[in-house]
C-alpha cells in the first residue's frame, strides 16, 4: 500500500520569481502526516501537480524521509478538476491521501474533494486534530458555526489538513544532500482548457436578514441576539405530502439552502 502527500507549488503572483516559490503550511501538515501515518514497509510518495519548478519542492520533501516523489507535467492554471483528475491516474490503489486544505494562492480549495470522488474513496476534509492509531484515526474537522465534528478514519481516504495540525520535521544533511540526486518520475497531465471554469462544491448561501429593530443601540443589540426570548427548538406540523412538500422547500429558501 502506499500513502500519498500532495504539495501544490505555487510562484508568488507580485513578482512571478520562482525563487520565492513554494508550499503552504497546510501542505507542510499534510506532508507531516504522511510519514507519520505509514506502516512498517509502506511507500510514502510525494505527488506535485505543476512545471519544472515543481522539483525543488518534491526535492525538500524526499530529503524528509520520502520514498519517492512524482511531478505531473500539467501548466499551474489547471481547473482544480484536472488536477485532481492527473493526480488520481498517478496515486490509484493508495490507502490514504493528505493534503492541505488550503495553497499559497488561496484557491477554491476543492481539489482534495474531486481528488476523493476521482479515486472513489472517503474523505475527511478541514481538520483541525488528528490523533493517529494503529488501526484507525481519529480526526477533528471544522464546520461552519465553529462547530465541530469528530470522525474515525478506517479505510482508504482523502484528507485534508490545516496548517496549525502539524510542524514538519527538519530534513537531515544525509537526507538533502540525498534529495539532490534523487529521481523525480515525471507523468503527462490531461489535457483540459486553460480557462475552464473550476466545479465549485455546493455551499448553502447566507440567510437574509431583515435590519435590527429598536429606538436605541441595546434595542438593536437584543433584536439582534434574541436575547430575553425563549428559544424555539422545534415544530410539530401536520400536512398533506404537497403541502408539506411546499412547506419543506420554503423553510429551505428561507434558511438559506435554495436560491
Amino acid at each position: 500500500m502506499t500513502v500519498v502527500a500532495c504539495l501544490k507549488w505555487v510562484i508568488p503572483r507580485v513578482d512571478d520569481d520562482d525563487r520565492f516559490a513554494g508550499i503552504s503550511a497546510a501542505d507542510q501538515s499534510a506532508l507531516e502526516f504522511a510519514l507519520l501515518s505509514a506502516r512498517p514497509g509502506e511507500d510514502v510518495v510525494a505527488v506535485s501537480a505543476g512545471p519544472l519548478g515543481a522539483e525543488r519542492a518534491l526535492r525538500d520533501a524526499v530529503a524528509c524521509g520520502l520514498s519517492r516523489a512524482i511531478r505531473i507535467d500539467l501548466d499551474p492554471r489547471a481547473s482544480s478538476s484536472a488536477v485532481a483528475s492527473s493526480i488520481a491516474s498517478a496515486v490509484a490503489g493508495a490507502r490514504l491521501v493528505w493534503c492541505g486544505d488550503y495553497s499559497l494562492d488561496r484557491g477554491t480549495g476543492s481539489m482534495p474533494g474531486f481528488l476523493a470522488a476521482r479515486l472513489g474513496i472517503g474523505q475527511a476534509l478541514g481538520l483541525i486534530d488528528v490523533t493517529i492509531g494503529d488501526d484507525s484515526m481519529s480526526v477533528v474537522r471544522r464546520l461552519d458555526g465553529a462547530r465541530r465534528e469528530i470522525m474515525r478514519v478506517t479505510g482508504p481516504a482523502v484528507l485534508s489538513v490545516e496548517g496549525s495540525t502539524a510542524r514538519l520535521r527538519r530534513a537531515s544533511l544525509r537526507g538533502v544532500l540525498a534529495a539532490d540526486n534523487a529521481i523525480i518520475d515525471v507523468i503527462a497531465g490531461m489535457s483540459s482548457p486553460i480557462d475552464a471554469v473550476d466545479e465549485k462544491p455546493y455551499r448553502p448561501r447566507a440567510r437574509a436578514l431583515a435590519a435590527p429593530s429598536g429606538t436605541s443601540a441595546l434595542d438593536r443589540v437584543r433584536s439582534l441576539t434574541d436575547a430575553g426570548t425563549a428559544t424555539q427548538r422545534s415544530e410539530t406540523v401536520v400536512l398533506d405530502p404537497p403541502e408539506a412538500a411546499a412547506r419543506i422547500v420554503g423553510a429551505l429558501r428561507d434558511w438559506g439552502y435554495l436560491g
